[in-house]
C-alpha cells in the first residue's frame, strides 16, 4: 500500500512539473495592437530594414538577483525606433500618461511597461529587440524575436523570448 501511495505522489509531482514548464515557440513576427489607429505587424523582413546597434554583453539575473545566463555578441534595434510608425489613439497628449504596453511571448509570459517608461526615461533608451546573439542572426535563434532591457537590475524578469505581441492599453 505504501508503494502505491509513493507511486501516486511521485506521479503527481512529475506530471505537475511537466505541466508547469512553458514552451517558447519561435516567432517570425509580432503585432502591435490595441489603442492604436491601425495595427502594425513587424516581421523579420521589417526588422531587417532598421539599423542595428551593438549591445553590451548581458548577465541575465533571476528575480533573486542570481546570475542565470550570459548573452554575448548582441546587436539590436532600439524599441522606440520600432514604435515610430505607431499612431496612438488619444484626445489630449496628457492621456499618454495613462497608456501602458503589454508585451506577450509565445508561451503566454507577459511584461508591462508604461508609456512614460518607454518614451520619457533613460531606461527607455535601453529597450531593444535583439537581432543577433552569440554571433547568430535572430533567424537562427530558437525563439527568434527577443526583447531585452539592458537597464534592469534583474534582467530575467523582462527578458522576453518569442515576442508575439505588444498590446497598447489605456487605464480606465
Amino acid at each position: 500500500m505504501k508503494s502505491i501511495f509513493f507511486l501516486f505522489v511521485y506521479t503527481m509531482l512529475v506530471s505537475t512539473g511537466t505541466f508547469a514548464q512553458r514552451i517558447v515557440l519561435p516567432t517570425d513576427s509580432f503585432i502591435i495592437h490595441g489603442k492604436v489607429a491601425r495595427e502594425v505587424v513587424i516581421t523579420l523582413a521589417t526588422l531587417d530594414a532598421f539599423s542595428k546597434v551593438m549591445i553590451e554583453d548581458q548577465i541575465i539575473h533571476n528575480q533573486k538577483g542570481e546570475p542565470k545566463d550570459t548573452v554575448t555578441n548582441l546587436k539590436g534595434i532600439l524599441l522606440k525606433n520600432i514604435l515610430t510608425p505607431v499612431e496612438y489613439v488619444f484626445d489630449k497628449p496628457r492621456q499618454l500618461n495613462e497608456f501602458y504596453f503589454v508585451f506577450t511571448a509565445s508561451d503566454g509570459y507577459r511584461v508591462v511597461f508604461s508609456w512614460n517608461e518607454i518614451y520619457n526615461t533613460e531606461a527607455g533608451n535601453q529597450f531593444y529587440i535583439v537581432t543577433e546573439m552569440d554571433g547568430k542572426p535572430y533567424k537562427e535563434l530558437d525563439e527568434r524575436i527577443l526583447f531585452i532591457s539592458t537597464a534592469d537590475l534583474k534582467t530575467g524578469r523582462r527578458y522576453i523570448k518569442g515576442l508575439q505581441s505588444i498590446e497598447v492599453k489605456k487605464l480606465e
